[in-house]
């Protein structure tokens, strides 16, 4: 089915680019004592710029209570660095606001003028370059007019033109887009394998699956939901928002699910793609003026090429593949891998099972993270109900401390020829991380020397520490085995030390081809050019998006485009989406066939790209990551600062093309 204009529900046309806007909150009630307890335990930073926005009083946002916000090498502080004085007035101020939504019954927020977005956020970015300024207001719900909501139709640029698209896949990156592109009233079909939306969110099921990233951040700019139950919400919790942006965004009944893309072949006569798919197993073909993939990365699991793996009589499965109706329970259980998603399971199903043991090639570096698992606070549970917007800047705060996060940790020193490091703060987090390891483990000295990574902080990902890790390594039931693994057997593991490891289940927690782009799907683009065989295992792409010989094809979540200590998903997918929209408008206004992005264009773009990841941890040559290609090369990480992604995705540059009529 393709998008039609009356599936756009009531929301999309509201002043506010939010599926999650409330016209009212609830009055508050409580008594001073309360509301003082309130604002003992909050963030401050969030509270002031909600209560700012609600009573209008932006004289609350005085300057000396600006969050320095010191860069965190591991640990953010708390309210952005805020000192205890600065703490204390703010407090005093934040309360008495807070009466005075309760004494003059304040249970609406109105949307801002550029002047008052402004002002606060030269506050909460303690006065930041205004280059930040039009990329913040983006994700800023009530700066009318500033979101990624597009400002043209379809309809009225078209001039009768039929125009067609097709989204491969339905996680949040083609949810984005379908969303998008209805907004602009542009025809659209989402194709989706599977038979709900989300992605990994409804593909992950493995017992402890979570984000690990703060859950405010991590949701769309158009559907800032506010009421998230835990800091790092569980896997059921993201799928559960998936769905319901979906339902709330009227995207639901444009999706044809059921539907694997097999192929998409250009036609340089009509300027068409045909993409065929597998329809009940039916092939069938349709034909569209531009293809977008959103297939994901993530997608295809990765086993271990091991002698006898196939001879295994027990249960197996990949983490990305679970069977939940396998109980664990009483089994001799083994987890192939310490990356993120062993990191959740192993905690997850070690007091189920007679024996663990775990297979370690390489240990992970862990940011401190005492709150992983813990519930939302209660004065966050009450503010989201009670302080108009409150949620919304919580995400707002969020977002912007994530923008360079950490960043400056992983920039290679020129100079620098330590061991084991890139730069004197990276040698700073490597001690500390050590250190916190040295007390974890201090009762397990045999522990701590296979768990400590031999590796540069930031060559891989890190992962979210709240000792669970720890305390799972060290019950008596766990085995970890960091010699490798020599054979597989009908009964179990042998590793490299000779030892047999009898077991009746193995999880592979291996991850996934994540530097093979776009497979196993054919893409065929002009003069019959295969796009797996022009990337020869080495994909590249301008900004991630766009491709030369392949016109009209739009990638989200492409080569280069994945972030590590900085920025969002979000941003990156929305921003891609929003340059995919722009390139629809120039082909609809001036009568295009198609864009062909130039060679040298592209090879000018990633010759800078690597030289920027090569002063990257990792980049490091000592660093071998999923990050890097079977080329060595980086394939996967943006190296320079998001804004800078943001700025490059604001316009397209039709120099950069050829344009096909």
């Amino acid at each position: 089915m393709t998008y039609s204009p009356a599936a756009v529900q009531a929301p999309q046309d509201s002043v506010v680019d939010d599926l999650y806007w409330r016209d009212e909150y609830s009055q508050i009630t409580e008594d001073d004592a309360f509301l003082r307890n309130i604002v003992e335990t909050s963030d401050l930073p969030a509270l002031l710029v909600a209560l700012a926005a609600v009573t209008r009083d932006f004289s609350l946002l005085r300057p000396n209570l600006r969050p320095p916000q010191p860069p965190a090498d591991t640990i953010g502080q708390p309210h952005g660095g805020m000192s205890q004085e600065a703490q204390m007035e703010a407090r005093e101020l934040a309360f008495q606001a807070l009466r005075r939504v309760r004494d003059e019954q304040l249970t609406r927020v109105e949307t801002l003028d550029e002047d008052q977005a402004t002002s606060i956020l030269e506050w909460i970015t303690n006065a930041a370059s205004p280059e930040y300024h039009p990329f913040l207001m983006h994700d800023m719900a009530l700066a009318e007019g500033k979101s990624g909501k597009p400002r043209w139709n379809y309809e009225d640029i078209s001039a009768g033109r039929e125009f067609s698209v097709a989204i491969i896949g339905s996680g949040v990156s083609g949810m984005a887009a379908a969303y998008r592109f209805g907004q602009a009233n542009i025809p659209y079909t989402v194709f989706e394998k599977g038979n709900a939306v989300g992605g990994t969110w409804w593909k992950n099921t493995y017992p402890g699956v979570r984000l690990d990233t703060p859950n405010y951040a991590y949701s769309f700019s158009f559907a800032q939901r506010d009421d998230w139950p835990q800091q790092f919400s569980e896997g059921p919790e993201i799928h559960a928002y998936t769905c319901e942006v979906a339902r709330r965004g009227g995207i639901e009944e444009n999706i044809q699910f059921g539907t694997e893309v097999t192929s998409a072949a250009y036609d340089e006569a009509t300027g068409l793609w045909t993409v065929e798919m597998i329809v009940d197993g039916e092939q069938v073909s349709r034909r569209f003026n531009a293809v977008v993939s959103a297939v994901g990365q993530l997608d295809r699991p990765k086993f271990p090429d091991v002698p006898g793996r196939t001879d295994f009589a027990g249960i197996h499965m990949h983490s990305a593949e679970w069977d939940n109706d396998v109980d664990v329970t009483g089994k001799r259980v083994a987890v192939i891998g310490t990356g993120a998603s062993a990191y959740q399971i192993v905690p997850a199903v070690v007091d189920q099972v007679e024996s663990l043991t775990v297979f370690q090639r390489s240990s992970p570096w862990m940011l401190p993270t005492n709150g992983y698992y813990d519930d939302m606070p209660d004065s966050v549970k009450w503010l989201v109900e009670h302080l108009p917007h409150y949620g919304q800047w919580m995400r707002f705060w969020q977002y912007w401390l994530g923008v360079e996060g950490r960043q400056h940790t992983m920039n290679v020193e020129d100079g620098w020829n330590t061991p084991g490091s890139v730069s004197a703060i990276n040698e700073r987090v490597r001690q500390e991380l050590t250190r916190l390891l040295e007390v974890q483990y201090q009762d397990r000295p045999d522990l701590l020397a296979k768990v400590t990574p031999d590796y540069i902080v930031g060559g891989k990902r890190m992962l979210r520490d709240n000792g669970v890790w720890a305390e799972s390594l060290k019950k008596p039931q766990t085995t970890l085995v960091t010699s490798g693994m020599e054979r597989m057997t009908e009964n179990g593991i042998i590793d490299a030390d000779g030892v047999f490891h009898e077991l009746d289940m193995i999880i592979y927690a291996t991850g996934f081809h994540a530097s093979e782009f776009l497979e196993p799907l054919q893409i065929t683009g002009r003069n019959g050019r295969d796009l797996h065989e022009y990337w020869g295992g080495d994909a590249k792409a301008f900004a991630g998006i766009t491709v030369p010989n392949f016109p009209n094809l739009f990638i989200l979540t492409g080569p280069n485009t994945g972030h590590v200590v900085n920025g969002s998903l979000f941003t990156m997918m929305e921003s891609a989406i929003e340059y995919t929209l722009e390139a629809f408008r120039h082909l609809l206004e001036e009568n295009l066939k198609a864009l062909d992005l130039k060679q040298e264009v592209l090879d000018a773009f990633v010759r800078d790209l690597d030289a920027a990841n090569s002063k990257k941890a990792w980049g490091h040559p000592s660093v071998n990551t999923w990050y890097k290609n079977k080329f060595g090369r980086v394939s996967q990480i943006w190296p320079y600062p998001v804004l800078d992604y943001w700025k490059i995705t604001r316009r397209v540059n039709l120099d950069d093309y050829n344009k096909l009529s």
